[in-house]
């Protein structure tokens, strides 16, 4: 029997190393082998199963297995999920883990596209103050008027801006124009075009997900500028960046997508990292639909819309 073999040396090695802290080196020394020899024996002995590492987890980060099987079924980057609650006691936990998500992952002198609604104004308001160097913060789509001021993209902008001290556009235009004529003409206006050139080369997007019309926050209050009778809700399963999208995943014809101006939704696939920040049983099958259309990367959800994303 080869001495790589020999169960009793591996224990030897294994207890000297785990438990008593001694390092590769002078197990080697106190063996007589070489160091690299100690290094195949501890990796034979995790092999065998004579060394059996075990991640407690479970009070720290209990949904480390839920997100693992989302990230695998979807094939995305990243899953964080937070526990389940009612209301804005959830929205305010998405926040938080969205803006811990935000602090790892963010480098100088990049840019980030922020979108708008009620869980992107929690992520907003969980920023603590810290200083990147060079970054610019940007707008993915329109927010003027009166209503919710507070959940506009702008204001948003603002808001993360002002955590990170950086450098900030604003993009002024409404969420909802009268026509497809005039959102035609007004985007094409050189102070709006250029936001939308410097947020298409977004290195980050921190976007809502919203379900279908009757659930959406911004959609409610602005809907009533769009003729009703026009209006057919069957076949959206729900929005990004306002954007109605259908069960592909793709920009649903209406005349609501016909008046919204926002990022299309072909620019923001482009765009290196989009993160969707969203949770709920009337937003799972828009935020479905996001992950297999490919339209997010990286998914902060609660625990109940994560389970049900496995169904």
């Amino acid at each position: 029997m080869s001495s790589l073999e020999d169960r009793r040396l591996l224990v030897k090695v294994a207890n000297m190393y785990y438990e008593e802290g001694a390092t590769q080196s002078e197990i080697a020394k106190s063996i007589g082998v070489s160091r690299s020899l100690i290094s195949k024996y501890l990796a034979k002995a995790k092999e065998s199963g004579v060394v059996e590492i075990i991640i407690h987890d479970d009070e720290a980060h209990p949904y480390m297995a839920l997100e693992s099987k989302v990230e695998r079924r979807y094939d995305l980057r990243e899953v964080v999920c937070v526990s389940s609650g009612e209301g804005e006691s959830v929205k305010a936990r998405l926040g938080a883990a969205a803006s811990k998500y935000l602090l790892r992952i963010i480098k100088d002198g990049q840019t980030i596209g922020i979108s708008s609604g009620t869980t992107l104004n929690e992520v907003a308001k969980s920023l603590p103050s810290q200083h990147f160097s060079g970054l610019t913060i940007v707008p993915l789509v329109g927010g003027m008027g009166d209503e919710r001021v507070d959940i506009h993209s702008n204001s948003i902008v603002a808001k993360v801006a002002e955590s990170f001290h950086a450098d900030y556009k604003l993009l002024h235009a409404p969420v909802l124009v009268d026509s497809k004529e005039a959102k035609e003409v007004i985007v094409q206006q050189s102070f709006i075009k250029t936001i939308f050139d410097i947020a298409s080369k977004s290195d980050i997007a921190v976007v809502g997900i919203g379900g279908t019309p009757e659930h959406s926050t911004m959609v409610k209050s602005y809907l009533h500028q769009v003729n009703q009778k026009e209006f057919n809700y069957e076949g959206i399963v729900g929005d990004i960046c306002y954007n109605f999208i259908d069960r592909n995943g793709e920009a649903f014809s209406n005349p609501w997508n016909d008046k919204v101006i926002t990022m299309e939704l072909e620019n923001l696939k482009k765009i290196p990292l989009v993160i969707g920040v969203a949770s709920g049983k009337e937003k799972v099958e828009a935020i479905r639909t996001s992950l297999f259309a490919k339209l997010i990367d990286v998914l902060i959800t609660d625990e109940n819309t994560a389970k049900e994303l496995l169904d």
